[in-house]
């Protein structure tokens, strides 16, 4: 009877030390599901707003940024890398909190999702080679321009197509462009203006400024009806007021200007 007693016993107390374990882990675990996780999409191909390092690591004029908002939030900022034209639908379907990939704030985006203000204004610029003759919009009869899917430039390149008669080619991202001009597979690229005058500087290319338009500034973008927009929003302006978006601008941009 002793020992019956004793071996009951023994199976309660190794019964109570795995519940103490598993309620333990459970602890453990709910802790890390309820840390703050703010979940970011880009396009790692548009330096020096978004692109990745030697080593495979985001880095960026919007990278610092998204850090800097997240740490003034009291987030821990998970970056997800996709293509450029998927970045709205991701957050349409609610896969992700916000988007900062240089995205200018197009009325028609907007229609789709909400922006914060703007935190940058470059405009755009068509990239030459250096021996080419392309210098005004005149010269591009008969050419075939090349532009990164699901962009402004992509808008504004089929607008001008129609008054200059030129050719749209799309590619996935900016990289491309170049690569496809480089290798006598379109007459110029149109783009961004910081991130133009960056390869401009890098490969020894050739280009002139868009005199047609004006951009709308880049913005964050978020889910319609996100409540992330308002804390965004004056975020950014702490930022503006403190100096530090300008501190990212002389440390990414400064030499693109």
């Amino acid at each position: 009877m002793k020992k019956t007693i004793g071996i009951i016993l023994f199976i309660m107390l190794v019964a109570g030390g795995l519940a103490a374990c598993g309620t333990s882990d459970e602890a453990s675990g709910s802790s890390e599901q309820d840390k703050k996780v703010l979940k970011m999409a880009t396009s790692a191909d548009f330096p020096p707003f978004e692109s990745r390092d030697n080593e495979g690591n985001f880095e960026g004029f919007d990278i610092d940024l998204a850090h800097l908002i997240a740490e003034e939030l009291g987030y821990e900022l998970d970056i997800e890398d996709m293509k450029f034209d998927g970045l709205i639908g991701a957050l349409q379907a609610d896969r992700v909190d916000m988007v900062m990939s240089g995205m200018s704030s197009t009325d028609e985006r907007k229609k789709n999702v909400d922006f914060s203000t703007p935190y940058h204004h470059s405009g755009e610029m068509f990239v030459t080679t250096s021996d080419s003759a392309i210098e005004s919009l005149e010269d591009l009869k008969g050419k075939t321009i090349g532009v990164q899917l699901g962009t402004i430039q992509e808008e504004g390149a089929e607008t001008l197509s129609e008054e200059y008669s030129f050719e749209v080619k799309k590619v996935d991202d900016a990289g491309l462009i170049i690569q496809e001009l480089n290798s006598n597979r379109i007459d110029a690229g149109y783009m961004d203006k910081t991130v133009a005058t960056g390869f401009i500087k890098e490969q020894g290319l050739m280009g002139f400024d868009d005199p047609t338009t004006s951009s709308p500034g880049m913005g964050i973008a978020f889910p319609k009806g996100s409540e992330m927009v308002t804390e965004v929003n004056e975020v950014l302006e702490k930022l503006e007021d403190e100096g530090k978006i300008q501190e990212l601008e002389e440390k990414w941009l400064s030499d693109m200007e």
